[in-house]
């Protein structure tokens, strides 16, 4: 056995830690994309009908997922960026965060310990490209004598869409256009691989915001030769299946395909660095598909589903892990891999265990639901700053949602739309903070407000943005994308019951404010404190 790893027993057994199992401390390269969802061509043999997963094409998300472990059922602990990163970092529910469990207002509490600063003083050297969150580190804090933040040759890619699309009509070729976007993720990485002690081992958070809105009509076909009519009768129930919805679902992928670009460079980078194979590379994303209704902001699977796979030493593959898992379980996953100590209150589980597994299928038996959840996101989206409380329980059977507060509206106050009248679709498209002002602005959402009066899409409008009832349930054996709640039905009334209890018990046993507190803090300020925005 290696000195190290002896050495690293030794010390978690005296201080009362877990034992990590990974051996002599590997490297770890953590790429984290806003709002990208479950989207990755690994992903289609695991769907039951054809998706869209059959028109994106990630052959580097893939091959991290071909010769590691990919899984089927992960989820975020809240489908907003902020709450969600701050669970990731911590190891605990967005809720147990303080007002880093907001969006719009969000403080980080510096007493919590977040995992990159424990890596980091474990051993690690740690850097970034882009999106994180700042609990600790922001990009101008010095990391012994590196910095945190390598970004010096460019954030352009950042806006994949918009840039190489200007630098085509400049007279740029496509593949011009990408090979220099791509050419500043090189630049950056390379930084730090140039910065970092060759001695230590080093954790490095990729953060990309490209499959975040904005993006450019056409994007998709434009860019990646992604056909919007690839995509018919691929969407999900929950989305309209017309020439507008599949452009901009198109676009959307579009993205997800540049995030995939961005890992080739990586791995690439890695590989001739001679470090892949002593790197762990793990790939996911915050959120699901923004702009679309059922998606970010919304405790559905569209929104809360997520990629997830892994690869590197130590872990066992090619697998599959049917496991229901919360990303806030990377945290102590992290820090098993890197041989340090969890630090008290977390209330995620470790996913060591189930990488270095040997079995597909369910690997760990106790893994069988989630728990997710938003307070929230846009501070002026209902009057008031108030929020939108929800919490689910999500099992292999059946998703059970809690609307605590069901006369507001879940994607945030009309705004001007009535029965006749509506925002302009420049305004819907274009302006975030419009009408339902928690769903992002985009071709979709315009479209959907446009055809709120049409009988035959009057349905996806109401599902999108109408109030809805406190409770909801969905059986996912015969109702998988969760589009008829059954909540109300004799039949499910057991079911219905069970799984509210279920969730009210693991929800005050984690000491949510929701459920243990009389005057829940995220009713009032500093919660609530948010300027009323301007358009």
């Amino acid at each position: 056995m290696h000195t190290f790893r002896i050495a690293a027993i030794i010390s978690l057994l005296l201080s009362g830690g877990p034992i990590a199992v990974a051996a002599d401390k590997p490297n770890v390269v953590f790429c984290f994309a806003d709002d990208w969802g479950r989207y990755a061509s690994a992903y289609a043999a695991l769907d039951a009908k054809p998706t869209a997963n059959r028109v994106v094409k990630t052959p580097n998300i893939d091959s991290v997922a071909n010769r590691g472990v990919m899984f089927r059922n992960a989820f975020v602990p809240a489908p907003s960026c902020t709450p969600c990163r701050s669970s990731l970092l911590s190891g605990r529910y967005f809720f147990n965060t303080g007002r880093a469990a907001i969006l719009s207002g969000a403080v980080w509490d510096e007493s919590i310990p977040a995992f990159p600063l424990l890596l980091r003083d474990g051993g690690y050297d740690i850097g970034k490209m882009a999106k994180v969150w700042s609990p600790g580190t922001p990009a101008d804090a010095p990391i012994g004598k590196q910095q945190y933040a390598f970004q010096k040759s460019g954030m352009a890619f950042n806006n994949f869409s918009e840039e190489a699309t200007q630098a085509v009509k400049g007279g740029k070729t496509v593949a011009q256009a990408r090979t220099d976007l791509l050419g500043q993720v090189e630049g950056n990485f390379a930084s730090f691989l140039k910065a970092r002690d060759a001695k230590k081992p080093f954790f490095f958070w990729f953060g990309p915001t490209t499959v975040h809105r904005k993006w450019i009509k056409g994007s998709g076909k434009a860019l990646w030769d992604i056909s919007p009519d690839a995509l018919k009768g691929k969407l999900p129930k929950n989305l309209p299946d017309v020439p507008d919805v599949r452009e901009d679902f198109a676009d959307y992928l579009g993205e997800a395909q540049a995030f995939d670009a961005y890992i080739g460079v990586l791995l690439k980078q890695l590989k001739d660095a001679g470090e892949l194979d002593n790197t762990i590379v793990v790939i996911s994303g915050d959120h699901g598909a923004p702009g679309f209704p059922g998606g970010k902001c919304n405790l559905y699977d569209f929104g809360t589903g997520v990629a997830l796979v892994a690869a590197g030493p130590g872990v066992a593959g090619p697998r599959v892990v049917d496991d229901l898992v919360n990303l806030m379980d990377l945290a102590p996953t992290f820090l098993d891999i890197g041989g340090v100590k969890r630090p008290p209150g977390l209330n995620s589980k470790s996913l060591w265990p189930v990488l270095t597994s040997k079995k597909a299928g369910q690997v760990d038996a106790e893994r069988t639901w989630v728990v997710t959840g938003r307070e929230r996101h846009v501070g002026d989206a209902r009057e008031g700053n108030k929020p939108y409380p929800q919490r689910a329980l999500r099992t292999k059977d059946f998703l059970y949602v809690r609307n605590f507060e069901p006369d507001r509206y879940p994607l945030g106050d009309p705004k001007g739309v009535t029965a006749d009248k509506a925002p302009t679709a420049n305004e819907l498209e274009n302006d975030t903070f419009a009408a339902f002002a928690d769903m992002d602005a985009g071709p979709t959402k315009a479209w959907l407000i446009a055809h709120r009066n049409d009988k035959e899409w009057k349905w996806h409008y109401d599902y999108a943005f109408a109030k809805r009832p406190a409770e909801e349930l969905f059986d996912l054996k015969t109702d998988p994308e969760q589009v008829k709640n059954v909540a109300g039905e004799k039949n499910y009334d057991a079911t219905r019951k069970q799984l509210a209890a279920q969730l009210t018990k693991i929800l005050t046993d984690a000491g949510d404010p929701r459920l243990v507190e009389k005057d829940c803090r995220f009713e009032k300020a500093p919660f609530t404190d948010f300027p009323v925005r301007k358009k």
